[in-house]
């Protein structure tokens, strides 16, 4: 297995204005990017800050598990006022249980009664209650079972969705896909610009975890602009600007990148929520490489604590750098690497060990003289290539009328090997004398 690509580090503590990127997202989304954060933040004011906010997030709630898991992070680290509010989860988990015995034995009711509607409402029910408990499995499995009683399309795409949440949450992006495509098969999927938006985005997503990078930038950028900030319970209006984006700009060509990010009027409104990530891809379009790769690397640190994107920050940043690379030196004849090392602001040894790279892959048409360190085109001489094309037809048709030939003698001659069974007379053996056969035989 080949080592996972890797960019450059940033060693400082990324600046994250927490509430602010925080008030994106809702209920568990918000909760679970908080924590992930913590995560890759140990040790520091800026975990304290996200197990913070999550525990005033869930103290909103009934997941109580999960409560009771973050104020053990915390251990004490925030005062008095954040730590284990027992008599706060003694009563919301009375409550549920309460909640949940009545849920059951309404659904109980409803299917000794035969009342189709009645038992997808049950389900649907008892589905919400679990998912605010925080038993996302058992909420995505009252979900699925409620699929057999939906009897509108409306009805078959809110259980769609409902599942598709519970699935990322688990990252069981299977099933993304699958219920994606269920949903999509729906009337509403082309008729509301908001669900078909949803889905755009969720199968953008599953392709993201799969690393099908270019499948999930052209889904991000053919999300509508009425979407806005209305799937905050999974993606918020500016990560759909820098998973796009930042698929786009490692996949895509010139052209490409044009047509979906930079004339894409809906796509440009969702560019506007994320400032930073609007200013890398004009700077790559303009041909900026330094200025873009520059921006980019300030956004790592940030980009290594998204819920989603952090596995393929790595790939990405070095597939975007090598496409600059492979754009700078397209247009030339020859190349003075110290002078693409300045506007790349990189240093010359390094940048000639990365084209070299390139070559070696066949990415980049050229040769390096290491000693004068000049990059050199390959350039296919056209009259060449052409007579070279010439010759391979001719060279093919030649073969093809001999085998032709050789078919309608041997046919003449009746030396026609038949099928075990078949018809006719038994094919003759060849003669001793190959002449009779005329010159093809030859």
């Amino acid at each position: 297995m080949e080592p996972e690509p890797v960019a450059p580090q940033d060693a400082a503590e990324p600046l994250l204005d927490l509430e602010a990127y925080a008030s994106g997202y809702t209920g568990h989304a918000r909760v679970a990017r908080l924590l992930f954060i913590a995560t890759k933040t140990a040790g520091s004011p800026t975990e304290l800050e996200a197990l913070r906010l999550a525990a005033d997030q869930l103290r909103k709630g009934e997941n109580t598990a999960q409560y009771a898991e973050v104020m053990e992070l915390i251990d004490g680290r925030l005062g008095p006022q954040y730590t284990l509010d027992r008599v706060w989860v003694e009563a919301v988990d009375r409550r549920a249980a309460t909640v949940q015995e009545r849920l059951e034995a309404d659904l109980s009711g409803y299917k000794n009664n035969m009342i189709k509607e009645s038992i997808r409402m049950g389900h649907h029910e008892l589905a919400d209650f679990h998912y605010a408990r925080g038993a996302v499995q058992s909420a995505f499995k009252c979900y699925v079972r409620s699929r057999d009683y939906c009897t509108s399309p409306r009805q078959v795409t809110d259980m769609c969705l409902a599942v598709i949440r519970c699935a990322v949450e688990n990252s069981a992006f299977v099933h993304v896909n699958n219920y994606v495509s269920k949903a999509e098969q729906t009337p509403d999927a082309v008729r509301d610009k908001v669900v078909a938006a949803k889905l755009k985005c969720s199968g953008a997503l599953a392709a993201l975890e799969a690393k099908k990078y270019k499948t999930a930038a052209k889904r991000f950028t053919e999300v509508s602009v009425e979407l806005g900030n209305g799937y905050a319970d999974v993606v918020a209006a500016a990560d759909v600007a820098l998973y796009g984006g930042l698929c786009a700009l490692a996949t895509m060509e010139r052209p490409e990148l044009r047509s979906a990010v930079v004339d894409n009027v809906a796509f440009r409104e969702y560019l506007d929520a994320h400032p930073e990530m609007r200013e890398v891809v004009y700077e790559f379009y303009g041909s900026r490489y330094a200025a873009c790769l520059a921006r980019l690397q300030r956004l790592l640190p940030l980009l290594r604590m998204d819920l989603h994107l952090a596995p393929h920050v790595g790939l990405l940043y070095l597939q975007v750098r090598s496409k600059a690379l492979i754009q700078y030196t397209a247009p030339f004849v020859s190349v003075d690497l110290r002078t693409m090392a300045a506007a790349f602001s990189a240093d010359v040894g390094a940048l000639e060990r990365e084209l070299a790279e390139l070559v070696a892959a066949r990415q980049v048409q050229a040769r390096i003289d290491s000693h004068a360190k000049v990059l050199y085109a390959r350039l296919a001489d056209p009259r060449s290539a052409t007579f070279a094309n010439a010759l391979r037809i001719g060279e093919e048709y030649l073969r093809d009328t001999r085998a032709l030939l050789l078919r309608t003698q041997l046919i003449q001659h009746d030396l026609v090997q038949r099928a075990p069974g078949g018809r006719g007379p038994r094919a003759p053996s060849l003669p001793h004398n190959r002449d009779s056969l005329g010159p093809m035989a030859a």
